[in-house]
């Protein structure tokens, strides 16, 4: 299990740096996650993904169970107003109208969340927009302390933000 170490720099140099020391002290790129204001060219740094830097994820699990209620709701206004109508059985039309609307659901808000901020990063939108850079890495559980000491004993300025319990799945 992995968790994700937050940490806030103050510029591009020393985002450089930190990325530096953290592949050198054997921690994989894929696991450093690098975001910042739009207008700033991170260059070569690893880019935090969509999933990162978007509300896609929170998006798609309040999707699902919307889209999963309302469709049930429908299918059992349904069978209220038509029952004759439905050859099946209450449950399989209630399981197959919850089912498609936990699809659309999932599917509308998802693309929805894309274009909103990742609301589980909210506290970091001021430093970020005022041009400060954040820092992902993800470690395993046992790196935890040795990287956050690595980076705020190289890095001085480099200020530690915490630590999510446990990342997310897909980011």
């Amino acid at each position: 299990m992995r968790r994700r170490l937050y940490f806030l720099l103050p510029n591009l140099e020393l985002a450089h740096q930190v990325v530096d020391d953290l592949l050198l002290a054997r921690i994989e790129q894929h696991h450093i996650h690098v975001l910042a204001r739009q207008d700033l060219a991170t260059g070569d740094l690893p880019q935090a993904t969509l999933l990162q830097r978007s509300d896609m994820i929170h998006g798609l699990e309040l999707g699902l169970a919307l889209g999963g209620a309302t469709g049930v709701l429908v299918g059992g206004v349904a069978l209220l107003i038509q029952p004759d109508q439905f050859q099946l059985g209450w449950g399989t039309v209630l399981l197959a109208c919850g089912l498609g609307g936990a699809f659309i659901g999932a599917w509308a808000a998802s693309m929805i969340g894309t274009s909103a901020p990742n609301s589980s990063l909210k506290d970091f939108r001021p430093a970020i927009e005022k041009g400060q850079i954040l820092l992902m890495v993800d470690v395993p559980r046992s790196q935890v302390e040795p990287v956050r000491n690595r980076v705020t004993r190289l890095h001085p300025e480099a200020t530690s933000r915490g630590v999510e319990p446990t990342i997310p799945a897909f980011p």
